[in-house]
């Protein structure tokens, strides 16, 4: 039977829809009504009472989350951290690596594989390769004994292993070799992101035509304005802010960036050029304490401390633990965005970067029915995953 949820303040593009009404059937959005739409004998109907209704949440960028880290997990464990993201509105995501020996990263990606056949509390869409190919410069919480030159043979290597399922792969541009990958990713219509990079910004504008069209975690990770005897050269900050080519990811965890780098970004990017991502590792969707520490599957040890993941001398941050309901809030909260480009930068934008404008990130008819509900705080009432509450407090 179809089901009709009535009285929802829908969250579009432009505005806010209130008094709107969603069909779902068959696990796909079948009708939507800018007004509630008569009844009928043939459609259950639920009172969303005004509850907010966006896309479910697309986040392209996340390496566990419920406890899990996905470089090290087996396929139920991939599953479980998965659900922990969807319990908060993530209804589409992509594992990503770290830095790793080729091995245990072709682990990983099949291990990911495996839970995307057996998940359904959210859709696996594939993996996000960050590395190994990422500079020694900016390599952060990446083992430093785990990067790599990129080389055709161990690219293909990666690639090959998920064809069809790796959706973006992280690299510097700078390394020798690299604009050959940036080609070949292109050429597989894998999103090339500028990553863990130390290249100056005609480096980066020379990647753009070499298939690099976006930048993984602005700010974190990358170059910036820096000076040669005397001279000022931007770096990959730069050019991601100034190419519009360049669409970039941001972690709106409220540690990595103030409000003020939320804004700027904001100004200078717009909606469609901004996917939030979590970046999120084992503790995000859990209640571990601070202080929980963990090595992890490349040996670089963490702490959970003050709402983020920490390397050990404090000097720089690993990750974050938050789930994409929080990035929404902070976007809106702390960086005074509106709400409906808030939902676009964690729906429509990275849904479709990595090829699925067709089915995720909007309310329409023939879309997945995946629905997220929040209340006047923005904290997450229900989730709905392909037709399915995973979350339903409505």
């Amino acid at each position: 039977m179809r089901t009709r949820f009535c009285d929802i303040t829908r969250v579009t593009r432009t505005g806010l829809v209130p008094h709107s009404a969603i069909d779902v059937d068959g696990g796909v959005i079948a009708a939507v009504y800018d007004t509630t739409p008569p009844a009928s004998a043939d459609v259950q109907s639920i009172d969303a009472k005004g509850a907010y209704a966006v896309p479910g949440f697309v986040d392209i960028h996340l390496h566990g989350g419920g406890g899990v880290e996905f470089m090290n997990a087996g396929p139920e464990e991939i599953r479980a951290g998965c659900a922990a993201h969807a319990r908060h509105g993530t209804t589409t995501l992509l594992p990503t690596t770290l830095a790793a020996p080729e091995e245990m990263t072709l682990r990983m990606i099949r291990a990911v594989r495996q839970a995307q056949k057996d998940t359904t509390e959210c859709t696996i869409a594939g993996v996000h390769l960050e590395g190994p190919f990422l500079s020694p410069a900016q390599s952060g919480a990446q083992s430093p004994d785990a990067l790599a030159q990129p080389a055709p043979a161990l690219w293909k290597r990666l690639l090959d292993e998920w064809p069809d399922g790796v959706r973006v792969m992280g690299a510097a541009p700078e390394l020798p070799g690299a604009m050959a990958l940036g080609d070949a990713l292109r050429e597989r219509g894998v999103l090339a992101s500028i990553a863990h990079s130390d290249a100056e910004y005609e480096t980066c504008r020379r990647a753009l035509e070499h298939g690099f069209s976006d930048i993984t975690h602005i700010y974190s990770g990358c170059s910036m304005v820096h000076r040669k005897n005397g001279y000022r050269f931007g770096g990959v900050v730069e050019a991601g802010l100034l190419e519009d080519a360049f669409t970039v990811q941001v972690i709106a965890d409220g540690r990595h960036l103030p409000p003020e780098l939320l804004r700027l970004i904001y100004k200078c990017k717009g909606p469609d050029k901004i996917s939030l991502i979590t970046d999120a590792l084992f503790a995000a969707g859990s209640d571990l304490p601070d202080g929980t520490v963990l090595q992890q599957a490349n040996g670089m040890e963490t702490i959970l401390e003050d709402g983020v993941m920490k390397l050990p001398d404090r000097q720089a941050f690993a990750g974050s633990v938050a789930t994409m309901d929080r990035l929404v809030r902070n976007m809106v909260r702390l960086a005074g965005i509106p709400l409906w480009d808030a939902v676009t930068m964690a729906t429509a934008t990275p849904a479709r970067l990595i090829g699925l404008a067709d089915r995720k990130g909007s309310l329409a008819p023939g879309f997945d029915a995946d629905i997220v509900w929040m209340d006047d705080h923005l904290d997450v009432k229900a989730v709905m995953s392909c037709g399915r509450f995973i979350e339903n407090k409505l």
